[in-house]
Parts: C-alpha cells; sequence; structure tokens
C-alpha cells in the first residue's frame, strides 16, 4: 500500500519561525508573520496538491481562523487536494455536525476528511461554553460519533444518552462516500472512543518504540470491538535539505529565533495542560534547548514554543525517507507534516523526499498518471496559477 502524505494550513498565520499556539497557549508571531488569508493558504493547498499530498490538516481552536469556513473557501481553488477538518464535538449537536459534513463531502466531491478533537483544555472549552470535564468529553464524544456514523448511514436515529440527544433525526442527503475519521488521544478514556470510532488513529512524533506501543495498545483496543481494524497516522513536522548539514542549520536557526521569555511563557501555559499527549511531548525535552534530538532525526525543538505537535524530522531528504520507513515498519501508513514556512517547506519535502519514497516503492502521486508523469486532472495547471499570489499580495511580509 502507498503511503499517504498530508501537508498542514497554518490558519493561526505563517513565518520563516515558529509560530506557537494551541493548547491554551495563544499564537505568537514574528516580524516576518504572514496572516492568514485566503490566498495564501490557497498558494499552500495548490502547492500541496501538485506536489503530491493526499490532503492537508486544518487546525481548530481559540488560537486560529475557523477550519470549515476556511476550507470551504480554499476548496474551491484547488480540484483533488482533500481536508482534514479539526472538529471539537459539542460545539454543535450531532445532527447538524453530520449534515454539515455532507455538505462539505458532497460540494467538493468527497474531499472532506474529519480530525475529532475532544478538547484537552477545560478552560478554552469554557471559553466556547463547554463546561464539561475531560472524561465526561470523551463520554460524550462516542455518544456523538456514534449519532454521526448513523446519520451517515441513512439511518434514522433516536437517543438519550447522558450527553447527546436527539429524537428521530435523519439526514435528507448522506454524503458520498462516508468522510473518513481521524482521532488521536493518549488517555484511556480516548483509547476506547478511538476504538470504536476512528478510520485512522493519530499520534504525535514521539520516538519510535513509543509509537510502537500507541500502536499495540489501539490495535489491541479496535479488535475487542468485533474486530474493527484502525489504520495509523503520525503528525510531525519536518526540517529537510539536500544535506543533513544545512537541515540541522535551519533547525538552529529557529532555535535562535526562540526568545527566551517566549519559551518560558509558552512552557508555563503547557505544563497546565490536561492534554496526556501534550505532557508527553513535554517530556521529550523538559523545557530544556540541550539534547533536543531525542532519536535520529527526531528534533523535540518545535514543542518549546508550540502547543500540540513538538517534533520534527531533521536531516537530508535520504536520512528524512529512512525515518518515514522506520515509522512505516512499525504500522504508520499515514504522516500528516508541517514545516516554517509551510510553502516553502512543502517543495523541499515535496521535491526532495516524496521522489526518493517513490524510488523505494514506498508511495506514488495520488494525482499523477505514471505513464505520463502529467496530471489526471485537465484544470490542474490552472487551479495552480489560480492560487498563485506574491507573498506581498497574501500579506506574507518579505520573501527573502
Amino acid at each position: 500500500m502507498s503511503l499517504t502524505f498530508h501537508w498542514f494550513l497554518p490558519t493561526n498565520g505563517d513565518s520563516r519561525h515558529v509560530v506557537g499556539g494551541g493548547h491554551g497557549t495563544p499564537a505568537t508571531a514574528s516580524a516576518l508573520h504572514r496572516p492568514p488569508s485566503v490566498a495564501y493558504l490557497s498558494q499552500i493547498a495548490a502547492a500541496a496538491e501538485d506536489l503530491g499530498f493526499t490532503g492537508a490538516l486544518t487546525p481548530t481552536g481559540a488560537w486560529c481562523e475557523d477550519a470549515w469556513l476556511t476550507t470551504a473557501m480554499v476548496s474551491q481553488r484547488t480540484e483533488r487536494l482533500k481536508f482534514l477538518v479539526a472538529f471539537r464535538p459539542g460545539s454543535v449537536s450531532p445532527t447538524l455536525a453530520a449534515q454539515m459534513a455532507a455538505t462539505f463531502q458532497n460540494r467538493t466531491g468527497g474531499r472532506l476528511l474529519i480530525n475529532v478533537v475532544t478538547g484537552g483544555e477545560s478552560h478554552e472549552q469554557r471559553a466556547y461554553g463547554d463546561f464539561l470535564d475531560k472524561d465526561a468529553r470523551y463520554a460524550r464524544t462516542d455518544e456523538f460519533l456514534g449519532v454521526v456514523r448513523r446519520l451517515w448511514d441513512g439511518e434514522s436515529v433516536s437517543l438519550d444518552g447522558k450527553h447527546v440527544r436527539v429524537e428521530e433525526a435523519q439526514l435528507a442527503r448522506v454524503p458520498e462516500p462516508r468522510p473518513e475519521i481521524y482521532f488521536g488521544g493518549s488517555s484511556p478514556a480516548a483509547g476506547g472512543v478511538a476504538a470504536r470510532h476512528s478510520d485512522v488513529y493519530l499520534t504525535w512524533g514521539e520516538p519510535p518504540a513509543a509509537v510502537a506501543e500507541k500502536i499495540a495498545w489501539i490495535r489491541t483496543l479496535a479488535e475487542e470491538q468485533e474486530g474493527r481494524r484502525v489504520r495509523f497516522g503520525i503528525r510531525l513536522h519536518v526540517i529537510t535539505r539536500d544535506t543533513a548539514e544545512q537541515a540541522w542549520a535551519e533547525a538552529r536557526r529557529l532555535l535562535d529565533g526562540f526568545d527566551p521569555e517566549t519559551v518560558r511563557a509558552v512552557q508555563n501555559g503547557l505544563a497546565r495542560s490536561e492534554s496526556e499527549g501534550q505532557k508527553r511531548m513535554l517530556a521529550l525535552h523538559g523545557g530544556d534547548r540541550d539534547g533536543l534530538e531525542i532519536h535520529p532525526n527526531l528534533w523535540a525543538g518545535i514543542g518549546l514554543v508550540r502547543g500540540g505537535a513538538g517534533t520534527a524530522l531533521v536531516g537530508s531528504h535520504d536520512e528524512v525517507a529512512d525515518r518515514i520507513a522506520e515509522y512505516h515498519a512499525l504500522g504508520i501508513d499515514e504522516f500528516v507534516l508541517s514545516g516554517y514556512p509551510h510553502l516553502e517547506e512543502a517543495y523541499w519535502f515535496g521535491e526532495g523526499v516524496l521522489p526518493r519514497l517513490q524510488a523505494r516503492g514506498l508511495w506514488r502521486h495520488p494525482f499523477r498518471d505514471e505513464a505520463t508523469g502529467g496530471h489526471t486532472f485537465a484544470q490542474a495547471a490552472q487551479a495552480t496559477q489560480a492560487a498563485q499570489v506574491p507573498f506581498a499580495a497574501a500579506g506574507a511580509g518579505s520573501a527573502r
């Protein structure tokens, strides 16, 4: 099976430095900040589509733009790229969520994927009017997804649950095909929900031994659900260059740009996180700038200033390809990647690493006719050209 790669739409803004945010921490910007305009995000999406990424993850939270509205607009600038839309159950009713997903899926020709985010920070959830504690949020997600999946299957659903109540809910038009559900979480409560409902279980970029343990854990839980089978994915940043020296020089440049006060403020904020996954990210670096290479080519520096995924694959194109093959050997089939800036780093990875994986028989371009090397859809070049706007027009600042 060919590996699947997704890129990232930075709806909190982009930069030649790391833009933080997430898990209760505010987005951080720099003098070279690029606002997340539709034009600039469309430029990233068009590049990702052309390079061979299957989809693009869009985050959710108070620190970024709304994922549903943003991707609905950006989808009109692309032809085949799918959108992995981060979504929090509980913000709307399951019936409305199922209807929104069906509309998105049917209007884009089947280009929606759902990244379910239960919500790890109670203080941010309360800002949205959600006052449940963490375990109750997972219980609600369980009921919520049970209703949504049945609605997508065309059923009439009535449920008087502990957290979800609907009566004779039904969709006039179901999504075609049913959107796949991506789900992550490291706590015991998360594992059960993932095993029952997820198509793809996502983990943040931990060392291979820790990832192997998670895969075995979820695989066992899924087998207990009438033999369900779950695919596995990993969320990582990437810094890949022609040589290892160039890649590590870029990592050092990013690290040198971390203001000590910002690092302290972010680490203090993340230390209060209720997320088990976030705690595991923090444990990889302990807030220390030293010893950040925690496994060959796996660098924990991003997590000093950013909540959520905090590790990056750093190295030459061949070394990064080796690490991807190492994770794949554990059972990882999907990779959700990002880099700073997201436009330029997409090209470093897409032109440097993907051809090497293709040569190894691990990947093929999802939108390209291998026999001719051309695109299978006639408007791809037009869509890419339409989305190519100057950085200045996109609010990108200096393009040096």
